[in-house]
């Protein structure tokens, strides 16, 4: 790998990890916060899905940023104001202005994952781009999981507040790393964003899950629920049919003839609802039911983390070499079973026979899928659209883990407890296997290219 190179994959690393590390990162210290700020499991859902709503919904959007106004800069703009929502969530007086704040940060990050990805797509190529890929998911992954350690160790020795402080450290080494690359920026000429279809996404996303989340505490025959709930779904589908019509659609739908593609993206959508339900539900169960300290309940998963670090270039590497077939039909199903594992916890959760087993599992099968899984989609199609395949990709992903969090209530009930926690991990496992059938039905290995035919022989 050329220095270039290196430093390439290095900015992308340390710039999706800023996005990755937040969307977990948070799920330690959500007991803390409502201690500190009040509200219960509706403030908790909240917390996490501000950030998740603003992020999947316009991550489309930044694809045109991109094209219009250039990589390099969309995600130097998006880093500088991930930064700042941060500190302004460290400094939340209230748990309203810290759901505002979570939106801020969701809608800064939506400009830092596509754009890292891209950089990575138009600096590498063949077999270096699937491992590049490889290194970048396992980084990123181990970041979503990293996450409940770095924000317990806070938690527990200093504060909540320094959990959403984090990302100022890497974002200032990420901005350093970019100037020093001086890489020259590529614009698109002729390229428009789409602003309508961009805010019939907002709402088409936004608006249903906040009827999911609300719904506990004003029920469905509240207007303010049933209208929001039927609203967002008519935008929802003015948003598609505003993608078939428009010159410059934010999500060309064509793409999805692409067979890896759509079947790759609806896999995609069973995995990352349940890594974000799992995730939320054992962090907050650790804490909660089974009182564990947060320190305790992030290095719970720490396992997850190492064995991702260890094997995910490795794993990216025969994916590019076997084809991702094989790989995301067994790692769903392996992590199904960690989580199936759970069912059996009790309300002290022993470590070492109830959890560590299940957290072992989670870690070989997600390794297993993750890098396989953006290769597959993204090696689909034209390089040119590696852009909007990534946001789209990205945007399937936090839309898929808002809504599977919007469900928790409906899933543990007003009162979470060990049979809750029981119900979410089985509901869990079962949308893992159903990622795992999705992909030995839909996906297909690339064929094989056919070596030269020597001339000179014949």
């Amino acid at each position: 790998m050329e220095k270039h190179q290196k430093l390439v994959l290095a900015i992308a690393v340390l710039a999706s990890f800023v996005a990755f590390l937040d969307g977990s990162v948070i799920n330690v210290a959500l007991p803390a916060i409502t201690r500190d700020l009040g509200g219960g499991i509706t403030t908790q859902q909240w917390v996490v899905d501000a950030y998740l709503i603003t992020l999947g919904s316009l991550i489309l959007v930044a694809g045109s940023l991109s094209d219009v106004y250039g990589r390099i800069v969309v995600l130097r703009t998006g880093l500088i104001g991930f930064g700042a929502a941060s500190l302004l969530c460290a400094l939340a007086p209230a748990a309203e202005i810290l759901i505002i704040a979570r939106g801020v940060q969701g809608v800064a990050g939506a400009l830092l994952v596509p754009s890292s990805l891209a950089i990575i797509l138009s600096n590498f190529r063949g077999a270096a781009q699937a491992k590049a890929i490889g290194q970048w998911t396992g980084f990123t992954s181990a970041a979503f999981i990293l996450g409940p350690l770095l924000g317990g160790l806070f938690v527990d020795l200093a504060s909540w507040r320094l959990v959403l402080a984090i990302n100022v450290l890497p974002i200032v080494v990420t901005l350093y790393l970019l100037a020093v690359l001086k890489q020259k920026d590529e614009r698109q000429k002729g390229v428009a964003i789409d602003y309508p279809g961009a805010v019939l996404g907002v709402l088409g996303v936004g608006l249903p899950v906040f009827a999911l989340i609300e719904q506990g505490n004003y029920g469905w025959g509240s207007p303010l629920i049933f209208l929001s709930m039927g609203l967002g779904v008519v935008a929802f589908v003015a948003f598609l049919r505003r993608e078939q019509v428009a010159k410059q659609p934010m999500v060309p739908l064509a793409l999805f003839r692409v067979r890896n593609f759509a079947w790759g993206n609806l896999t995609t959508t069973f995995v990352y609802a349940a890594i974000s339900l799992g995730g939320f539900l054992l962090a907050v169960f650790l804490q909660q039911v089974a009182g564990y300290p947060a320190t305790l309940a992030g290095l719970s998963t720490l396992p997850v983390t190492i064995i991702s670090i260890l094997l995910s270039g490795r794993i990216g590497g025969l994916a590019g070499r076997y084809g991702p077939r094989a790989f995301m039909t067994v790692g769903p199903i392996i992590t199904a079973t960690g989580f199936f594992l759970f069912t059996f916890t009790g309300a002290k959760a022993d470590y070492w026979t109830q959890i560590l087993p299940g957290v072992i599992l989670f870690g070989f099968g997600m390794t297993i899928t993750v890098a396989p899984l953006t290769s597959a989609i993204l090696g689909a199609i034209d390089q040119r659209q590696a852009g909007i395949g990534s946001a789209i990709n990205n945007a399937v992903s936090r839309v898929a883990g808002l809504v599977a969090i919007a469900f928790v209530a409906l899933i543990v009930g007003p009162q979470f407890g060990v049979a809750g926690f029981q119900r979410g991990v089985l509901v869990t496992a079962v949308l893992l296997l159903l990622g795992g059938v999705t992909s030995w039905i839909g996906i297909r290995n690339p064929a094989k290219e056919t070596p030269p035919v020597d001339s000179a022989a014949d």
